[in-house]
């Protein structure tokens, strides 16, 4: 095949002289077809721009992004893994014709030609599966790429710890209601804690009811200013217990669902890399 004074290894998959036809073990709809008849659909001159031609054939590009696609598809990433699969794997042979070209060749093919149309490769690809019935436009494609985020490992939150800490926090807030509950009692002759501690207990305890015990407080401290313990109370409830409070509430949103996020990039999550 020719194109100007560019020339590739010839690779006409109708033509395969092959001891097995591999195309009759491939199931109808299976993924490998999908790929191959969306590459096909791709204008020839768009990948043959990126060779200045010269020295020995290449590799037909369309065999290269086949092969390459497919592999992506099946998480194969690694050159190596890819060249091993082209002689072990009836898809990867198929797709290649039984060419068997070397990691060196694949990895200079997609860092330095396929990089530019690998995205009209995969729209194409989407189109093919919806004239197929196989998907609809409103389906939502999300790929399992793993974004590197710019942030600090140090800087991640951890549920775990979260869930520890709050629950820490909320029994020392149960114990302090009681408390400001019996302060309360001396000073007005009530009964107001009878059954408080069972109630606590089964109730989860907020940022709002904690500010609820602060106004009480107040509102206490107004007719008894000189009261110490009740002042002990506000400051260690404004200035400890809330802001401990609000700032573990924003971290249960923020996780939604996740096991850690970062603060200075809340959308990252902790993920190890290879």
């Amino acid at each position: 095949m020719k194109y100007d004074h560019i020339s590739f290894v010839n690779y006409n998959m109708n033509q395969l002289v092959l001891p097995l036809d591999l195309e009759i073990l491939i199931p109808q709809n299976h993924l490998s077809i999908i790929v191959h008849e969306a590459v096909e659909k791709l204008d020839d001159t768009l990948l043959v721009q990126p060779y200045k031609g010269g020295g020995r054939p290449s590799y037909h590009p369309k065999m290269l992004l086949k092969v390459i696609i497919y592999a992506y598809t099946q998480k194969v990433y690694s050159g190596r893994q890819i060249e091993k699969l082209l002689t072990e794997n009836i898809y990867f042979m198929w797709l290649s014709g039984s060419q068997t070209p070397d990691f060196r060749t694949i990895n200079r093919f997609r860092s330095e030609r396929m990089k530019d149309i690998i995205y009209q490769v995969f729209f194409s690809i989407v189109e093919l599966l919806r004239e197929k019935g196989l998907v609809k436009l409103e389906h939502y494609f999300v790929d399992g790429t793993k974004i590197e985020a710019n942030a600090n490992q140090y800087t991640f939150v951890w549920r775990k710890a979260t869930e520890k800490y709050e629950k820490s926090l909320d029994d020392k807030y149960r114990q302090l209601a009681l408390q400001i509950e019996h302060i309360l009692e001396k000073e007005e002759k009530t009964a107001t804690s009878m059954g408080l501690e069972e109630k606590l207990k089964e109730t989860p305890i907020t940022s709002e009811q904690i500010e609820q015990s602060i106004k009480k407080l107040e509102k206490h401290l107004e007719t008894e200013p000189k009261n110490k313990e009740a002042k002990k109370a506000v400051r260690l409830l404004k200035k400890d217990y809330l802001p401990r409070k609000v700032k573990y509430e924003e971290q249960n949103q923020l996780f939604n669902g996740r096991n850690s996020f970062s603060k200075t990039d809340n959308d990252a999550t902790f993920m190890r890399m290879k």
